[in-house]
């Protein structure tokens, strides 16, 4: 109903302004946007309709914490393909697909790329029909997320690609939107994954902060770390979750205390609005940043230590950075992050939707944010589809150098 969706909507722009730790950062008129979705809320329309101008709305916030969950009766009809994207150089990449009877026949080559979907250029398709109702903090990121999500639709129906296959051959495939957002997506990659490499070097690829197994898990791996003459952490798959987790590995690669990233959130003060500041932003809560100590149950490492980030790191990945670079235990590889770093907040909605958005902003200790602009490596490398279609990880290879002493 009309009168539902218009409060689905307002509650939404309520909650934002009231809650939402950026405001400095919103480009859009927010009362404008609010005008705007009400006239659209009262038109006819299908519940995914509804649920794509609503991730349109909230995208104008800017946050790489922002999102709309729609109910779950909705949430069943919204269904992707099995298919593993990635963006290199801002081209999809077909990464991995999950094998069912539909892929076992269509078989789309790895690491293919995308040219074109429904006949529309791929880029084009990105830019106007998924870029608008991506949430992101940096264009890089934006482009990454959309990449991920370019083919989501409703549930059943069948999305035609032109694919570009690592060889230079060009062919077509169907694939069905069959993974809805109810399911558990078949191709989520492990919270974190050890890999051996030669001369004693280990990647320790951390994809998730969300649970504390991975902290376990990751002292599990590294008992004494013996044998390690080289550790590369990799974070390029990792957001959201919880910063403690990352600070509790952390823990395990530093001899002295180390201060983390610090963070504050809005204080709403009514009498604001008679002192006509422009909103509560002006009046902060925010604790002093702490310090973490090496753990002091087992064996620290004190051997090189490099990570990884990429556009894609964001969250509580992006706390571990901060965290690493005040330990000055090694050096950042890769890319700039996500710059979404902060807690998010799920804000129950009517009608059984939800929102979820950033209420901390968080800084280095001496105060220097880097939201909406990232954590900056020391050593910068982008892949390039080149290098990916020859199965060359250039970012880990840097990286691989640095730990080993090799210089360039």
């Amino acid at each position: 109903m009309a009168t539902e969706r218009a409060e689905v909507v307002a509650t939404i722009w309520a909650e934002a302004r009231y809650n939402f730790a950026f405001w400095d950062r919103v480009r859009a008129d927010w009362d404008s946007a609010l005008s705007a979705n009400l006239r659209l809320a009262a038109q006819p329309q299908s519940d995914v309709l509804f649920y794509r101008r609503l991730r349109r709305l909230v995208a104008l916030l800017g946050d790489g914490q922002a999102a709309v969950v729609p109910p779950a009766n909705l949430r069943s009809r919204i269904a992707r393909a099995p298919l593993l994207l990635e963006s290199v150089e801002q081209r999809p990449l077909i990464r991995e697909y999950a094998e069912n009877d539909e892929m076992r026949v269509a078989r789309p080559e790895r690491l293919a790329e995308i040219l074109a979907v429904q006949g529309v250029p791929a880029e084009t398709w990105i830019r106007d029909s998924v870029l608008p109702e991506t949430s992101a903090a940096t264009p890089a990121d934006r482009w990454q997320r959309a990449v991920q999500w370019m083919l989501q639709g409703e549930k059943g129906t069948t999305v035609n690609l032109l694919l570009r296959l690592p060889g230079g051959a060009q062919r077509g495939i169907s694939v069905t939107r069959s993974v809805s957002l109810n399911d558990r997506w078949p191709l989520e990659r492990p919270d974190i994954e050890i890999d051996s490499l030669s001369g004693g070097v280990v990647v320790a690829r951390v994809n998730a902060l969300a649970e504390e197994d991975v902290v376990r898990r990751f002292d599990r791996a590294f008992p004494d770390f013996a044998g390690v003459t080289g550790l590369i952490v990799d974070l390029r798959h990792a957001a959201g979750g919880e910063s403690r987790y990352g600070y509790g590995i952390l823990a395990r690669l530093t001899g002295h205390a180390f201060p983390v990233a610090r963070w504050r959130t809005p204080q709403y003060r009514p009498v604001f609005r008679v002192l006509r500041a422009p909103d509560s932003a002006f009046s902060w809560y925010g604790p002093p940043p702490d310090t973490v100590s090496p753990a002091g149950d087992r064996p620290g490492y004190t051997g090189p230590i490099a990570v990884l980030a990429s556009s894609a790191t964001a969250g509580a990945a992006e706390d571990f950075l901060v965290a690493f670079r005040n330990a000055t235990r090694g050096v950042i590889i890769g890319e700039p992050s996500a710059g979404s770093p902060g807690d998010a907040l799920t804000i129950t909605l009517p009608k059984n939707w939800a929102m979820q958005l950033s209420v901390t902003r968080h800084a280095f200790p001496n105060g220097e944010e880097f939201a909406g602009k990232g954590i900056q490596p020391e050593l910068t490398v982008s892949p390039t589809v080149a290098d990916v279609q020859a199965g060359t990880d250039a970012v880990l290879e840097r990286a691989r150098e640095y730990v080993s002493g090799k210089k360039r």
